[in-house]
């Protein structure tokens, strides 16, 4: 339990509501655990209310329903997540040496050791509540992905990867490496699997002549 207090911060100015960072911060890690744990559909406002140590009324003063909770929990996961994300400097980098950091941030599991329950949780709700799933490829799979294929845009332009690569299949096979490895063995992703990785991919990727430029 996050045992925040229920006591209220002085009001935001949106609709009145008081605002008060610590029980709202209780409130969305909550609803982020027991989304691992229960999944969305078991899991109930209840829940969510005991687990933070707070009232239905302070919840229901900051979100009208559970679908919006949860969209904001989600949301909180991915700019912590973007906030953890080191400066990717590639022109410090030589260009494999980039592709393995763009690879790495691929990891669903970065710096959320739930992320692969979260995502499991929102493909079982796909029927549902299909919008889950479409909040979590817009604001977490497809930027993550826009960025290892801007890596290897800008790896073009640089001469280390060939212009005739289907750059939209790496990325998937990249994304989606880290779920087979997750559903093969269920562990934390070994420190090299982004090394590894790109060590696959790259003779496939890289120009003939100056073999990727590594």
């Amino acid at each position: 339990m996050s045992g925040a207090s229920t006591g209220e911060g002085a009001p935001s100015g949106a609709g009145g509501r008081p605002r008060d960072p610590a029980i709202e911060e209780a409130i969305i890690e909550s609803t982020r655990i027991l989304l691992a744990t229960k999944g969305y559909s078991s899991m109930t406002i209840g829940d969510i209310v005991a687990d933070a140590g707070v009232t239905r009324p302070t919840l229901y003063r900051r979100w009208a329903n559970k679908y919006e909770l949860v969209v904001d929990a989600l949301q909180h996961g991915l700019r912590k997540q973007r906030e953890a994300y080191p400066p990717l400097d590639l022109q410090k980098l030589a260009p494999r040496e980039a592709m393995v950091e763009a690879v790495r941030r691929l990891d669903p599991r970065y710096h959320n050791p739930r992320a692969m329950t979260l995502h499991g949780n929102f493909m079982a709700e796909a029927e549902r509540e299909p919008g889950l799933l479409q909040q979590m490829r817009e604001h977490g799979n497809q930027p993550r992905c826009e960025e290892l294929a801007e890596v290897l845009r800008d790896l073009q332009r640089r001469g280390a990867v060939r212009e005739d690569v289907d750059l939209d299949m790496i990325v998937s096979l990249a994304f989606g490496s880290y779920f087979a490895d997750f559903n093969r063995y269920g562990r934390a992703v070994p420190t090299d699997f982004a090394d590894r990785l790109v060590a696959t991919l790259w003779p496939v990727l890289a120009t003939p002549d100056g073999k990727g430029l590594v």
